[in-house]
């Protein structure tokens, strides 16, 4: 199988020749991110591709217990209404994580069926692009089991995944959604995920920043075409002038 090296990525990427020459190899070998239209598009393309083919199986640093933050930092965020407060009154009972898109048997999860399955344990650091970090315990079920469950097609590219905000909707590759350290997070440092770190429900994506980690999840898409998503460009994050892809 012919296959994009190291070697022929990071020696066409200097300049920007360089860029050009490589937003090319990472087109021929499909490691293309959805927002790379623009002038930082050359940019944005050699990152993902070369974080592909340079991390593709890395791990996020793990961290002991005593370096657990004391005071982790809970950015505000909107009022997120009546419905949300009934079922936060409900301990979150009917709370439903559906999953649908390119999957043999769609359906839905409640909390207690989420957390019926194999459970992970991460202590790692979550960084914000603004600058703020903290390390923190994130207990919950692995993406990759839920996905395994639901039967995800063989021409699956992405996983979209939706907020209990309205506004707010990210998407990551086969290869994060996959990937050990992602979980669907129902705890934080030995308890209950506190609702202003993303309870009841949040995917942490431990190898991208912050934002890729979005808060209060309530529905996975499984698809083979990004483009079809809002503004095309890969989730709400471009969309305000993020990168889609956040790796560190």
């Amino acid at each position: 199988m012919n296959t994009l090296t190291r070697r022929k990525l990071i020696t066409t990427g200097a300049g920007a020749a360089g860029l050009a020459v490589a937003a090319k190899l990472a087109s021929h070998y499909g490691l293309i991110p959805p927002d790379s239209g623009g002038i930082y598009g050359p940019g944005e393309t050699l990152t993902y591709a070369a974080q592909r083919v340079l991390t593709r199986h890395s791990l996020a640093r793990e961290f002991s217990r005593n370096h657990i933050s004391t005071k982790p930092f809970a950015n505000e965020v909107s009022p997120l209404g009546e419905e949300f407060e009934r079922l936060k009154q409900g301990g979150f009972a009917e709370w439903r994580l559906q999953v649908d898109g390119l999957v043999e048997r769609p359906g839905s999860f409640s909390l207690a069926e989420l957390k019926s399955l194999p459970q992970q344990s991460h202590i790692t650091m979550i960084q914000c692009e603004e600058g703020w970090s903290y390390i923190a315990e994130w207990t919950g079920t692995p993406l990759s089991s839920v996905l395994d469950l639901v039967g995800v097609a063989p021409q699956a590219r992405h996983v979209v995944y939706r907020s209990f905000q309205p506004d707010w909707w990210e998407s990551i590759d086969m290869a994060d959604a996959l990937h050990p350290q992602t979980i669907l997070a129902q705890g934080m440092n030995g308890g209950e995920l506190p609702v202003g770190f993303g309870g009841p429900l949040r995917l942490r994506v431990m190898r991208q920043l912050g934002y890729k980690s979005v808060k209060y999840v309530t529905s996975l898409t499984v698809t083979d075409n990004i483009k079809k998503f809002g503004q095309g460009l890969g989730s709400a994050s471009p969309e305000a002038g993020y990168a889609w892809y956040a790796g560190i």
